[in-house]
């Protein structure tokens, strides 16, 4: 049988077009080989398809395969934008990969083990850095060393790349991503020759060549959610579905606390004083511990999860996994998924779980509060990082707005 007449249009598509199409058939026999069902069969092939979609434009070597599997799914899955069929499920995909991997090496082509041993050595003394010199936190130190690792795996022999390997890693990234996202890009290698300069190696003559896209921080608007539309999310969670009290427990959270992702799943159910009606955020961005009032509707929906949805476990997390192991913690992906399902649910045509931050300060603003109470509910360390919600203060502007000219009065 033919493989691709078992594919979609698409899928077969993005097969066809990759390096790794000499591959396709050889994997879908060893699939059948190993007797994997016909749903799980083809869930792998769209897990293959997809990976050979986002490896189009990075031309790697089949010998540095296993390094760029690890950017694909540690990177690019989380905030994966491409289009469907796609699947998402890192368990699932990283599966599906090591059965390319199996396939790969039948084939004869051997991995690198060495220059990716060098890669997670260095790799390991930057996140160091960036702990210990730069003080970044855990989920900024995973971006930046995500970046850097798909940078070093397209070097040559050297850990170091040249200056036409760096343009030419910059001009991929930057034609694939929005102008912020290229700045995080662009400042990750910043901070990585830095870091090199810093041990000593000879770096700067790269520095001018990496330049980040034009964007200016503060130019456009928060996106919020109007009142209307928090309402129809917060009615999105019907009966029958899977783990609901978890899934609007977490949304209440992002929506009433204005939580990151990070720390919802990183509560513990010692942070909570139910007598005082209080919260304690944890290891928060800010690196500090901050203390909120916990609303009741907030509050009752956390102990409706524990009590009738919650699974018998050890971990003192408050959100915990409901499939095996149950004494882990929940993922930050569980949250993003619970939050773009009910957008889904509730007919919103959004996906960032950000935008209920901003809906928060929009409407702490709008019912009289002011950029300090703000900057104060969101745990911000500077305030002038609140500084772009005086766009969507809409009560204040318009008592400093100047008539439009030939107006009538």
């Amino acid at each position: 049988m033919d493989v691709f007449d078992t594919l979609t249009e698409l899928a077969a598509a993005r097969l066809r077009e990759s390096t790794l199409s000499p591959f396709v058939q050889p994997y879908w026999d060893r699939l059948n080989e190993q007797r994997y069902s016909p749903g799980t069969a083809r869930q792998y092939m769209n897990c293959l398809a997809h990976f050979a979609h986002w490896s189009r434009r990075r031309h790697f070597s089949l010998g540095t395969l296993d390094q760029h599997i690890v950017v694909f799914v540690e990177e690019h899955l989380p905030r994966c934008t491409c289009a469907t069929p796609v699947q998402r499920s890192r368990n699932q995909v990283r599966a599906a990969l090591q059965v390319l991997m199996a396939v790969v090496g039948a084939s004869g082509i051997q991995q690198d083990s060495r220059k990716g041993s060098q890669i997670d050595e260095q790799l390991q003394r930057f996140d160091e850095h960036l702990l210990h010199a730069k003080g970044l936190a855990g989920s900024t130190r995973l971006r930046r060393t995500s970046i850097i690792r798909g940078l070093l795996s397209t070097t040559s022999d050297s850990m170091t790349p040249s200056a036409d390997e760096l343009r030419q890693f910059l001009a991929q990234e930057l034609s694939r991503m929005s102008a912020a996202s290229g700045g995080v890009t662009a400042t990750a290698v910043r901070s990585y020759l830095h870091f090199r300069a810093f041990e000593g190696d000879d770096v700067k003559h790269l520095l001018p060549v990496v330049a980040a896209p034009a964007h200016w921080r503060l130019a456009p608007l928060p996106q919020t959610l109007a009142p209307d539309e928090v309402r129809r999310l917060l009615v999105a969670f019907p009966v029958d579905l899977p783990s609901r009290l978890r899934c609007y427990a977490l949304v209440r959270c992002l929506v009433d606390l204005g939580l990151r992702s990070s720390e919802a799943i990183a509560l513990e159910l010692d942070d909570i004083d139910w007598e005082a009606g209080t919260v304690r955020i944890g290891a928060s961005k800010s690196r500090r511990a901050d203390v909120l009032p916990l609303p009741q509707v907030t509050g009752a929906a956390i102990a409706d999860y524990i009590r009738s949805e919650r699974p018998q476990t050890t971990s003192r997390r408050v959100f915990v996994r409901h499939v095996a192991p149950v004494d882990e913690p929940v993922a930050a992906d569980v949250v993003r998924r619970a939050v773009r399902q009910a957008y889904r649910r509730a007919g919103l045509q959004y996906t960032r779980v950000h935008i209920l931050r901003h809906t928060l300060a929009a409407r702490l603003l709008n019912t009289g509060g002011t950029l300090k109470e703000v900057a104060d509910v969101l745990r911000h360390r500077e305030l002038d990082t609140s500084l772009i919600y005086a766009k969507v203060d809409f009560a204040r502007l318009s008592a400093v707005a100047m008539p439009w000219p030939g107006s009538r009065p």
